[in-house]
């Protein structure tokens, strides 16, 4: 996995570049002369044509004006707007708080049949408690300085967790061990969560793995980013300063890939139950 997460949205803008220059093309014009008919310094159609410089709405009006093509306008901004959403910076996702890019994604979490979902870090949102997420989003909420909905938006993570138990979705889960003891809030909160991955990893469509810490990397694969597969179809991968969405394919086929490995190392079953007491016994 040697490309960068981001890559997936820069894939999109070269492919609207590309259909930028076809427009170009079919008009028989050059960049130069976009530039000169659209008003603009000429090193601005160049680097549209490269994909080196974000589009704005009105950049594709005007370019599709100058090449006698309106028509494409709307498809262009569609596509445009794609692209820049692929790569969103926490800072913009979470601008009005955390409540609502929870329940943004639930009609995502409600069509997908089979997800895969791997965390080096804290607990997958849809294992957690209440108490649990409310730690984590205090936590996440200060470090980012956006606006304090931390209540609500712990409830909107829960509840957009029904899925687990409702319909006939498959869940394929996997943490590092020091997932369990990365502690947040206290004591009796990580003591009810850790509780809870014993309660829902003995339902029959969730299938719950633990990588042991001490696990020899030189031959399998590394600690990674969280990430989420939705269907073979779109991954999500939360970075520190950003959210990406992948859905290039040979990117997803890498990030599956992944994930097969990092089950591989995974322990499972009563291996998996006692790594999880121990980590209830270590809270005294």
């Amino acid at each position: 996995m040697t490309s960068s997460p981001s890559s997936s949205a820069q894939a999109a803008r070269d492919a609207l570049a590309l259909r930028l220059r076809d427009l170009m093309l079919d008009a028989g014009m050059t960049a130069r002369a976009i530039a000169t008919s659209a008003g603009w310094h000429e090193s601005k159609s160049s680097r549209l044509l490269n994909g080196k410089s974000s589009l704005s709405d009105q950049d594709i009006k005007d370019w599709c004006r100058v090449c006698d093509a309106e028509e494409q306008i709307a498809d262009l901004i569609a596509a445009n707007r794609a692209a820049e959403s692929a790569y969103v910076t926490w800072k913009r996702v979470h601008r009005a708080g955390l409540r609502r890019s929870q329940e943004s994604t639930v009609p995502l979490y409600e069509r997908t049949n089979s997800f895969r979902v791997y965390c080096s870090n804290v607990v997958p949102g849809l294992l957690q408690t209440p108490e649990y997420a409310a730690a984590l989003m205090s936590a996440i909420t200060r470090f980012q300085g956006t606006p304090d909905d931390v209540e609500q938006a712990a409830a909107a993570r829960v509840a957009r967790s029904h899925v687990i138990r409702e319909g006939n979705h498959k869940f394929a889960l996997l943490i590092e061990e020091s997932v369990l003891h990365n502690h947040f809030g206290d004591e009796q909160t990580m003591a009810a969560q850790l509780g809870y991955l014993l309660t829902v990893m003995s339902l029959p469509r969730v299938s719950f793995g633990i990588i042991p810490a001490g696990t020899r990397r030189d031959q399998s694969m590394w600690t990674l980013e969280t990430f989420m597969i939705f269907d073979d179809v779109e991954v999500q991968v939360e970075l520190l300063a950003a959210f990406v969405t992948v859905t290039a394919p040979s990117e997803i086929g890498a990030y599956v890939k992944a994930f097969t490995e990092l089950a591989d190392l995974a322990a499972y079953g009563s291996k998996a139950r006692a790594l999880i007491t121990s980590a209830i016994d270590t809270l005294g």
